[in-house]
């Protein structure tokens, strides 16, 4: 009895002398300071850097055989699928952190994903106690309210990551009329066949349905074509952002040997120039006339007045708490519950970063084709290995219109698109149930479009 009354006092005093231990390597930062200096604090205690950049900061058993591997693997995944150096960088300097970075930190911690506790349990102090997950909760939602004010929100929703689709935004009214002329405009294709609405049909969903677009001379590109709705909202254009704005993206299908193959913008001025009409109403708004800035900036302005309101959702949002059916929260709450709500934000419930195509599981060997040069994503910009199979996230706005999906639209339905998300970006295989209910929600994203709800004439016509 005495030995196991001693046994029993060992232990004890073990466990007051860790907790001892782990009250005083694990302070929360002091109250006194600024939200983002707190955080600041939390990131360094916690030891996110250890793995979530390029160069991580290793422990000392890095170095050893058999816990170095494992180690040294979970950096390599954790900066695959996170890097937290631009948020870092932009907390030192005062500047906004992305909205995507701060869905997904608030989401581990309410997760209480991380830092995982293979990692806390050899680095005491690195876990988060209540103190600093309240802090770190804190901070993003100044953040979101400083940064990305979410004020069409009723107020229970204002801390969403996402936000209602504006009715309007400050447009040039002059620009916009000769923007819409030219984005139906043939002339700006080699042999007058294809315009920006061949591929961008307003009446088809801001899209063309298929998974290749066709172009001059029936040509087919190599990836699907995105929504003009609502790109508006997106932080760059085309899949593997290589245009900064939305000029920029109206200056590239022209040129492009596949999709409209003019030899220069000066070949299409030279047609728009002939069209005495247009031309004197162009110079009206634009006095030194028909050149590739003029043309897209024009383009550019009317593009922005794609936006669709008034989505069902978008009514929940702003309070409307009978706008959505218990089948549609449902898969609200799915779509939440599985990490969809971190990469597609905004308004635009997308395009604000780039992430990768397979976190999980290798979907290019899955899909069993060969790669194509548009496989690579981001890639092809960059050349920074980290960036392959990594697009700019699509929006979600209106996505029950534009189908087939992904960046090679190999998805044919939305049921098609959950699924594999849901293996590919988190590891999950869902139950039908789920996919429904999932499915159900995002049709509720169909938003309107000059006063009248979105539709996609060739379903129309099936």
């Amino acid at each position: 009895m005495k030995k196991r009354t001693k046994i029993i006092f060992s232990v004890l005093v073990v466990a007051a002398v860790l907790a001892a231990t782990y009250r005083v390597v694990n302070r929360p930062p002091s109250a006194s300071l600024e939200s983002s200096a707190q955080m600041e604090e939390i990131i360094a205690s916690s030891g996110c850097m250890a793995c979530h950049t390029a160069n991580p900061e290793l422990p000392f058993y890095a170095s050893l055989p058999v816990a170095g591997k494992l180690v040294k693997e979970d950096a390599r995944l954790a900066y695959r699928s996170f890097d937290m150096t631009p948020m870092l960088e932009a907390l030192k300097k005062g500047e906004k952190v992305s909205e995507v970075d701060l869905a997904k930190v608030e989401k581990v911690i309410l997760d209480g994903t991380m830092p995982m506790a293979k990692y806390y349990l050899v680095h005491w102090g690195a876990s988060l106690n209540d103190t600093e997950k309240q802090m770190a909760l804190s901070w993003v939602k100044s953040q979101r309210a400083a940064f990305y004010p979410n004020q069409l929100a009723h107020a229970q929703w204002s801390n969403e990551t996402i936000r209602p689709v504006q009715d309007s935004v400050p447009v040039d009214m002059r620009k916009v009329i000769l923007g819409n002329l030219l984005f139906h405009d043939v002339r700006l294709s080699a042999d007058n066949t294809v315009s920006c609405s061949s591929c961008h049909g307003l009446n088809t969903g801001g899209v063309d349905n298929k998974q290749f677009s066709e172009g001059v001379g029936g040509q087919f590109g190599g990836v699907n074509a995105p929504s003009v709705y609502n790109a508006h909202y997106n932080f760059v254009q085309f899949w593997d952002g290589r245009a900064a704005t939305l000029a920029d993206q109206a200056a590239g299908p022209p040129l492009n040997p596949v999709e409209m193959a003019c030899k220069s913008f000066d070949e299409i001025c030279e047609k728009l120039n002939a069209d005495a009409a247009f031309s004197k109403a162009f110079k009206e708004v634009y006095p030194d006339g028909f050149n590739q800035a003029n043309i897209t900036d024009a383009i550019q302005e009317f593009e922005r007045t794609l936006l669709t309101p008034n989505s069902r959702f978008d009514k929940y949002l702003k309070g409307d708490n009978a706008a959505l059916t218990a089948k549609e929260l449902a898969g609200y709450d799915l779509f939440k519950k599985y990490n969809c709500a971190t990469c597609h934000v905004g308004e635009n419930m997308g395009g604000q970063s780039y992430e990768l195509l397979g976190i999980k599981h290798d979907y290019f060997a899955d899909r069993g084709t060969e790669l194509t040069i548009e496989d690579n994503g981001r890639f092809k910009e960059t050349k920074d290995e980290r960036d392959r199979h990594r697009f700019k996230v699509p929006g979600l706005r209106n996505v029950a219109l534009t189908a087939p999906y992904f960046h090679d639209g190999t998805q044919a339905t939305l049921e098609d698109a959950v699924i594999a998300m849901a293996k590919y970006e988190v590891g999950v295989d869902l139950s039908k149930q789920e996919v429904a209910q999932m499915v159900s929600f995002l049709r509720t994203l169909t938003g309107e479009y000059q006063g009248k709800l979105l539709v996609n004439e060739n379903d129309l016509q099936k």
